[in-house]
Formats: C-alpha cells, structure tokens, sequence
C-alpha cells in the first residue's frame, strides 16, 4: 500500500508534515473526527492523487491558535486530483479522471443539496449543518494537504475537467475551483455587483483578491480593493484594481477621493473575524471593523457579500463576547439603509463548472490574479509563516510532483 505525507496542525503557529494512514472508505478515529462519524463507510467515495493543494486563509486562523482545532488535525480544504479508486457505489466518475473537489462536502440528498445550498448540507456533519474537509468543527473528514486523500458522494461533488491534459496546462488557474475563486464570486454574486457596479472588497488576500477579479468577470465598472499589507494592495493594482490603505483612515473617505461620493453599489468582507481598525487604530483587532465599516460606506439598498470566515470559538478573541463569535455590530445603520446581507460557506457547486469554463475559454486569468506560487508539500511549514508575515501569493503544494512534471522544473 502506498506511503501517506500529509500537513498537520501541531500547535499555535506550528505546522507540521507527518505520515499519517493511506485513506479508505471509511471514517476513522482521529483529531477532530465527530464521535458520531467515527465508523461512516463511504462506498459513494474514490481515493484521490493529489494534483494540487492550496494554502487557505482559512487554513491559517487554525494555525494561528484562534479556532478550536485539536493537535493532529490533518490540514486542507482545496483538492485538486486525479482517481485511483473508486468505491462500489460509485457510478460515474472513473479511475483516471482528474477532477476538482468543493471544500465543503455535501451528500446530493438533502434538502439543502437539492436547493443548491450545499455549504450547509444536513447529512454530512453530525454537530451542525455543512461540512468540509480538515477543517475543525466540519464533522472530521481527513483534509487535502496531503498526497492521497478520501473524497465521498464522488458522483455528487466532484466536478470532472473534460480534457486531462488542457486542464495540467491550467492547472494553477483550475486549482482555485475548489474554494477562492467560487467564494470571491459568491461573494460578489451576493453583493449584487453587475455590468456598471462600483465594487469595494475589503481584504487583498487570496479571497480578496479571488473577489477583485470575480467583480471584473462580471462586469464592475471600478473595483477598489482595501488592505494594510502594501505587497497585497501592489498585488491587486497588477490586474486592474484601484487600491486604498485603510492605514491611511477611514475607507469611505478615501473612496470619496476616488470616486466623488464616499459609497459604493456593492460591499464585499474578505476579512472576517481577525480584522484590525482603520487609520490610527489599525495595529488593533477589532473583529467588528469591516462589517461596520461596509454598512457605512454601501449605499441605501445595496447588498454585503460576506465570504469572510466568522467563528464561534475563538480562544485568541479581544474579549469574552469576541472569543464567543459576538461582536459589537451597527445594525442599525444596515437596518436604515435597508441592506442585505450574505453569510456563510459558498456552496462551491453552484459556481464551480460555470468558471471552469470561463478558465478553459481564457475569460479569467485567476492564478495570476492570486500569484500563484508551487511549493513542495515538504515545504508547507514554511509556506504557513510566510503566508502568516503577509505574502502575496496564494502557496499552491504539489504533493506528488505532478504539476512540476508537467510544467517543467524550471516552472
């Protein structure tokens, strides 16, 4: 049986690369693994070669102690792989295939699968609605960041590229289905941005980033993209954004700058729950800034897309309501203004085949959007630092040097 090298958290801001078991179809005891799902056979599963691998933002609130996520817990939510076995409930999808899987898994058979809401699928996650792949609290399943990895309702979730080796070629722009480029665009879609929108994006990572570019494929006419990191902001003007530092003070007085008026039609959070303050104060957590903020500067009637995460465990919060996910909202300026908003995981399989092929169809460009950046999956520990210390690039792990064969060592 072949050998298993997966990331896993160890401690607060230590990530390490360990042997852990070769996957079957079943849940097995482990860090994280829901007692109710320990024993689960999914015959509806294939074991997966990992193509690629992404490093989240998500991944690094794990690693930076703020979750509850146990020692050990296996790492990594964007798969991206190739079939090497499928499990005898399996109908469609067949060995050999390469294909993307969403971060959060869903069953096809629930209600919320049949109406698209398969972020908070009711059968996958014994502790509350929606799951995902190692990632605490989302019911156990072993995470992606490893060379084989166990993906169930294969027929259901997995999205199949059409052509194995057009899809190696776009493999960099491809890896991103599987969680930034369908959250960014979910979280424009739910901000309502559209031909002639103006768009703010508060947040230049990855997600931020993934957003920016999601708000030009559909059309904004100004996307302003706002941050403390200098290298991200640098980052987004490359493809087309306007930028503001939030350093500099409030966002929508620099927007007034920028555009005449201190609103925009649509407000996206790319940040979530480890936001710092604006101007004097941005050296500060303060989790409720941008959700305040963004109500502030959206104009009455406008919709907030929230793809940032929000937790409701946070032993590093500023104080005992933050550390309980409670945070100190203005909804009464969203209530006045009339605003909507829009939380949650993005059910990836909404989005996912629709912008593969604008990838496929050169319409988007979204790994150059992103930077991304190759790295062995020995490498990860290092990736998570300097991802932590603001790098702008979104680290992309070949745990089995496929990409690197395919493009070439010098790549």
């Amino acid at each position: 049986m072949a050998t298993n090298r997966a990331v896993t958290y160890a401690a607060p801001g230590v990530v390490e690369v360990r042997d852990i078991d070769y996957p079957t179809f079943a849940i097995k005891d482990g860090p994280g693994v829901d007692p109710a799902n320990i024993g689960r056979r999914c015959p509806h599963g294939v074991i997966l070669r990992v193509v690629s691998t992404n490093i989240c933002g998500s991944d690094q609130h794990m690693v930076r102690g703020r979750t509850t996520a146990p020692e050990g817990l296996v790492l990594g939510h964007e798969i991206t792989g190739e079939v090497v076995e499928v499990g005898p409930d399996v109908e469609f999808i067949r060995v050999g295939d390469l294909c993307s899987v969403p971060f959060n898994i869903a069953c096809g058979r629930c209600n919320n699968c049949k109406q698209q809401k398969t972020g908070i699928c009711l059968n996958v996650n014994p502790a509350r609605p929606g799951a995902a792949f190692g990632y605490v609290d989302m019911g156990g399943w072993v995470g992606g960041q490893a060379q084989y990895v166990m993906a169930p309702y294969a027929d259901w979730n997995l999205l199949k590229f059409p052509d194995r080796d057009e899809a190696l070629e776009k493999i960099l722009d491809l890896t991103m289905l599987s969680d930034i480029f369908p959250t960014g665009y979910h979280g424009c879609i739910t901000a309502g941005v559209g031909p002639g929108s103006s768009v703010y994006i508060a947040g230049a990572g990855p997600v931020g980033l993934a957003a920016a570019a999601s708000a030009h494929l559909l059309g904004a006419a100004v996307v302003i993209v706002g941050d403390l990191n200098k290298d991200r902001l640098a980052q987004a003007r490359q493809f087309g954004c306007e930028t503001i530092n939030v350093a500099d003070g409030e966002p929508q007085d620099q927007i007034a700058d920028l555009l005449g008026v201190p609103e925009v039609d649509c407000g996206v959070d790319a940040v979530g729950f480890e936001a710092k303050g604006h101007g004097h104060a941005s050296s500060e957590e303060a989790p409720a800034t941008v959700l305040n903020s963004l109500m502030e500067l959206t104009q009455a009637g406008g919709a907030i897309g929230i793809p940032g995460l929000y937790v409701t465990g946070d032993p590093g919060g500023v104080d005992d309501l933050a550390k309980r996910g409670s945070l100190s909202l203005s909804l009464g300026t969203g209530w006045a203004k009339s605003l909507s908003f829009s939380t949650g995981q993005c059910p990836v399989m909404r989005y996912h085949r629709p912008l593969m092929k604008a990838i496929l169809a050169d319409k988007v460009h979204i790994a150059d959007a992103v930077n991304a950046t190759v790295i062995d999956l020995e490498d990860a520990p290092t990736a998570y630092s300097e991802f932590d210390s603001g790098a702008a690039t979104k680290f992309v792990l070949d745990p089995n040097n496929v990409i690197r064969e395919t493009r070439g060592s010098d790549k």
